[in-house]
């Protein structure tokens, strides 16, 4: 919390220009806006920050608290055919310009078709909606910020530095702590027509008229080659009763925030549902069965084992090596670490740990979870393939394979994009030295953690089998219908939980919407966990069943088949959600940030299938007794 006292300078930064047009952000000094005095100075940013695309600049504009005042900026110099081409594009493209007042991003207040609609952000410019050759742009701003009177009391300072502890007690010390907090920033933008031969006369913050806005066309600032724009703003301050804690609540409101209860409540219900009837039918199934089988004496079971067909006859073969075992395990280490970093990252939101405040923290947070939980992938990779192999030899290749699997996709993927974006000057693209950054991580911290965990899992006792298998394999008796069908179908259970939080998500990473009920995303990732689970566990009954002891991979991609259902629900939203979404740049983007998104989840929820049915397998052959 940062107070000011009446008169004391605050100076407003700048991020990147967006638009859910193009989702290419550029930098704010790509068009001629003036400069602040002292030159542009970058702030300093994080790591999701930089992924992100944000680009956070100082800027001219500077605020004296409780002062109001309307006052020139500068001047720009005769626009050239690059500048008044650039400026058109970006009004086309819907850019918006994105300010942060004490870390508050800049709110405007639209109508649309009758209803109120909060942005962040104020537009480049606008097109005159009768002639579209006439664009006008965005050059004077009116700016309204909130701000609570703070009174320092007798509060305790705990600090960590040399001061150590102390308490405001004097008069002296109240008045120090007191001051003007910060609580909201509105702006209401404006085109106006100002004659260059006057603005010439006036310096940098010279108080210029209060304007009434809008302004009709004619009063604009027109955007042509040979003309001279000059920029100007005002400043109003309006006395809140909204305390410092609370000013983020404006910027978090859900929209159709009834939608999103109902539509949760219908998941929840539809998913209890449907899994308390599947667990009940499980249930009651395999009891039934395995009472059965052990009531009978030897020759009788030897009788049963002839007459019927089922899980029984395929006890010898059921725990035969898959098909790229070494794949398999890679995979499993790999979505134990997304699972893991996942998991920690929503509990830790949910409880309040990432601030919208905190630009970029989620993002940052996620990877380094992700980094570190590399001991946790090296272990369950490697003691999957022990448990397979029946020894340790080739754990080092798996190790490896571990730490680059993921990793080497999302970078491939990343580099595409990342050349495509290079080519649009937009900010968007990562810089050489964060891709270094990137690197260094991966082989500093990733790679030894996995290696280390890896090693770890050649000491732990791998899991025994509870029955032996079979020198000659097993015929698997020909099915009518394919197997991978049942598997790519199973997938729309989990889908079903998921979708209705993926709209969100998708609006806020896309639409520019903030994102903040990760106590409803932790209830459906609970959910996802458990119908996953579920899921996996009856597909791999089902398929026993009819004597396909080939279950390994069909586990995994019974649950991690949702992963195709959200790669193909982020096309129907790309096609019918963003159809405004302009050119095949963005698209790229669009859909390779997708694609990430996609294989990440797809490995996470097979893991989470494959172990839960691997450790049924398990239970379920360790009840029969075997001669």
């Amino acid at each position: 919390m940062r107070t000011y006292s009446t008169g004391e300078e605050i100076f407003a930064k700048v991020n990147s220009l967006t638009s859910i047009e193009t989702e290419l952000p550029f930098s704010y000094y790509s068009l001629p806006y003036c400069t602040p005095p002292g030159g542009i100075k970058k702030s300093a940013e994080n790591l999701g920050e930089l992924l992100m695309g944000d680009q956070i600049d100082n800027s001219p504009y500077r605020f004296r608290m409780n002062i109001n005042e309307s006052v020139f900026l500068c001047t720009t110099h005769p626009l050239n055919e690059h500048e008044v081409k650039l400026l058109k594009q970006r009004t086309h493209d819907l850019y918006q310009v994105n300010m942060i007042l004490d870390n508050l991003p800049a709110m405007r207040f639209a109508n649309q078709n009758g209803v109120k609609i909060q942005w962040t952000g104020f537009p480049v410019g606008f097109t005159n909606p009768n002639k579209k050759d006439d664009d006008y742009i965005i050059n004077h701003v009116k700016f309204r910020v909130f701000v609570h009177e703070y009174e320092g009391t007798g509060v305790q300072i705990i600090g960590t530095g040399e001061e150590g502890m102390g308490v405001i007690s004097t008069n002296d010390d109240k008045k120090k702590a007191s001051g003007y907090e910060i609580v909201g920033f509105e702006v209401f933008p404006c085109s106006v027509k100002y004659d260059p031969e006057k603005m010439a006369k006036l310096h940098q913050y010279d108080e210029v008229p209060s304007l009434n806005c809008p302004l009709e066309l004619e009063k604009s600032q027109i955007i042509r080659e040979q003309e001279k724009i000059s920029f100007s703003y005002e400043v109003e301050f309006v006395k809140s009763d909204i305390k410092w804690p609370s000013r983020w609540d404006a910027y978090l409101k859900m929209e159709g925030a009834r939608v999103h209860w109902f539509s949760i409540l219908n998941s929840l219900m539809v998913i209890f549902f449907l899994a308390g009837i599947v667990f009940v039918i499980f249930l009651r199934t395999v009891r039934r069965d395995l009472t059965r089988y052990e009531e009978l004496d030897k020759e009788s079971q030897a009788q049963m084992n002839e007459e019927l067909s089922g899980w029984k006859l395929v006890v010898g073969d059921v725990f035969r090596e898959p098909n790229h075992s070494k794949l398999l395990s890679v995979m499993v280490g790999n979505g134990i670490q997304i699972t893991g970093m996942g998991i920690v990252t929503i509990v830790f939101a949910a409880f309040g740990f990432m601030s919208p405040a905190s630009r970029g923290m989620l993002l940052t947070g996620m990877i380094i979870l992700y980094l570190l939980l590399g001991t946790g992938a090296g272990y369950s990779g490697v003691y999957l393939w022990r448990t397979i192999k029946g020894s340790s030899d080739g754990w080092r290749s798996v190790s490896w394979s571990i730490a680059f699997f993921f990793p080497g996709i999302v970078f491939f993927i990343l580099t595409v994009i990342n050349f495509i974006l290079w080519g649009s000057n937009s900010t968007g693209a990562i810089p050489i030295s964060l891709y270094f950054i990137l690197l260094s991580l991966l082989f500093c911290v990733s790679v030894p953690l996995t290696l280390l965990g890896g090693y770890l899992g050649t000491r732990a006792d791998p899991v025994k089998y509870p029955v032996r298998t079979n020198q000659i394999a097993r015929e698997i008796p020909s099915q009518k219908y394919p197997s991978w069908l049942l598997v790519v179908g199973a997938g729309t259970l989990p889908f079903g939980t998921l979708f209705i939080e993926l709209f969100f998500i998708l609006s806020s990473i896309w639409l520019g919407r903030f994102y903040y009920v990760f106590g409803f995303l932790l209830v459906v990732l609970v959910l996802l966990v458990v119908v996953c689970a579920e899921v996996s566990v009856v597909l791999t009954y089902m398929h026993l069943c009819v004597e396909d002891w080939q279950w390994w991979w069909k586990a995994f991609y019974a649950s991690g088949s949702v992963g195709v259902y959200v790669f193909l629900y982020s096309v129907k939203y790309l096609v019918f959600d963003l159809q405004s979404l302009s050119g095949p740049v963005s698209a790229v983007v669009y859909v390779g940030y997708s694609l990430i998104m996609a294989i990440g989840l797809m490995l996470a929820t097979g893991t989470i299938g494959f172990i839960t049915s691997f450790y049924f397998v398990h239970y379920l052959f360790s009840s029969v007794k075997i001669d």
